[in-house]
């Protein structure tokens, strides 16, 4: 199947964005620019550096072969990886792709991950992540600067390889590439160019079949309030992973506002930073499968992952945490905390339903917060379980209606409907804003207490 030209040579210039700062593995050297050439263009695509590097790095040689380690999972399957020479491991990923996807949907702990990276010397570093890129660069445990290029390297791959790809394919597989390489495009839209401020990290990337992803602003290494934004029925990575890291956008924007705000009016440390994450760590469900728990628990387990990874990599120095989970979302993320996750703060909107009967139940360290707007007709549902809008669920109010706020006197848009909680300029966002930084007690709940809800409060 033909590309039409113009539109490859539009859609190519997102490729552009894929490439950020280079990340030394080790003061591992740059390496220069290659050039690339498609059926449309002619185009400068930044080749990875550890990745190039890797390739002629050599890793601590043993008897292992590839048969032998067929069999091995887990932390087992990593450390027999790193004991075996680049072009064995090579082998391995291009002769196993399956193994692979296996390790990563059943992984090691972030804190197994952890130990496994440290015990590695440079030569090993980059020899694993020259050989299994996508491993690294989705395995929680691991330091985001690594994952982020890992992810940046298997992304920039895998558009060349099926940009070149182009008719060679039969008509249905060609079909299936483009639908994959507009997913590709999309994302490295996402990421946006490597200016990006504030800038922007691949934390997760699965390019298989519906996709996989997560993309961090800010700092996640040293903020200081870190807000994972997880997402309900419809989202996919293909067709809005664009508008979510938006969303994760406009909250920073809105938090960093606010943290100077009150760092202006001496109720805040001036210094204190944030991260987002725009999450769409597993695949959300759609009309025909929204009815089952089977993806809940599905991102229950991929969340629970991310946090373990995050509270590993910033050991003894922790970011208050809060998870904002819309609809579907927010049962996944209930899923979560009602086993061994545990949170600063939790807020839900739109939720179908809790697995919990109240919040003594979750593993918050703060508040939980609930918010349903007009006309939602999913939350009050319980079709999962307990409504966590209920007075006996113990959640606090969250206002969506709409106000003007008493600290700014911005005037604050209401939501309407099961979409709206995330759109700008309203009360919703404002609250998940305050919640993420840690000032519960400036959210609204729309009551004559509101009135109250001054920098006084702080003071």
């Amino acid at each position: 199947m033909l590309f039409d030209a113009t539109a490859v040579l539009i859609a190519s210039l997102t490729v552009a964005t894929v490439a950020g700062p280079p990340v030394a593995l080790e003061n591992v050297p740059a390496t220069p620019v290659s050039i690339i050439t498609t059926p449309a263009e002619t185009r400068d695509i930044d080749l990875p550096t550890s990745i190039q590097q890797g390739a002629a790095a050599t890793a601590p040689a043993t008897p292992l072969s590839a048969s032998s380690i067929a069999t091995l999972h887990g932390a087992s399957l990593l450390h027999a990886l790193t004991a075996m020479p680049p072009l064995a491991v090579a082998e391995f990923v291009e002769s196993n792709p399956r193994r692979l996807h296996e390790l990563l949907a059943a992984p090691p702990g972030a804190p197994q991950v952890s130990g496994w990276w440290a015990g590695l010397d440079v030569t090993a570093r980059r020899s694993i992540v020259s050989t299994a890129p996508e491993l690294v660069g989705n395995l929680d445990g691991i330091p985001v600067a690594v994952r982020n290029e890992a992810n940046r390297d298997v992304l920039r791959s895998t558009i060349r390889e099926l940009e070149l790809e182009g008719s060679r394919e039969g008509r249905a597989l060609a079909t299936q590439n483009l639908q994959r390489l507009q997913m590709l495009y999309a994302i490295a839209d996402a990421l946006g160019p490597a200016t990006a401020n504030p800038p922007r990290s691949r934390l997760q990337l699965d390019t298989h079949e519906a996709g996989k992803v997560a993309i961090v602003l800010g700092d996640l290494d040293t903020a200081d309030y870190v807000s994972y934004l997880l997402p309900g029925m419809f989202i996919t990575v293909g067709g809005n992973v664009v508008e979510w890291t938006d969303t994760a956008a406009r909250l920073y924007d809105e938090q960093v506002s606010w943290l100077s705000l009150l760092a202006e009016a001496g109720a805040s440390d001036e210094v204190e930073t944030v991260a987002t994450v725009a999450w769409i760590g597993y695949q959300t469900p759609h009309l025909l499968n929204v009815g089952s728990l089977d993806l809940a628990y599905e991102g229950r387990d991929a969340i629970a992952s991310a946090i373990d990874g995050l509270q590993t990599i910033r050991g003894t120095d922790q970011p208050h945490i809060s998870l904002l989970a819309h609809s579907y979302g927010s049962t996944a993320a209930m899923l979560a905390l009602s086993e061994s996750t545990s949170v600063d703060a939790f807020a839900m909107i739109g939720s179908p339903g809790a697995p919990a009967t109240s919040v003594d139940e979750l593993n918050v360290r703060g508040d939980v917060f609930v918010g349903e707007a007009a006309w939602d007709p999913i939350p009050n549902s319980s079709f999962f379980g307990s409504d966590p809008g209920a007075a006996e669920f113990g959640a606090r109010m969250m206002s969506v209606a709409g106000t003007v706020d008493v600290i700014t006197n911005r005037v604050l848009a209401g939501s309407t409907g099961h979409n709206e909680y995330w759109s700008p300029g309203t009360e919703s966002m404002r609250n998940l804003a305050l919640i993420g930084i840690d000032k519960g007690e400036l959210v609204t709940d729309g009551s004559q207490r509101d009135a109250g809800r001054t920098l006084a409060l702080l003071l």
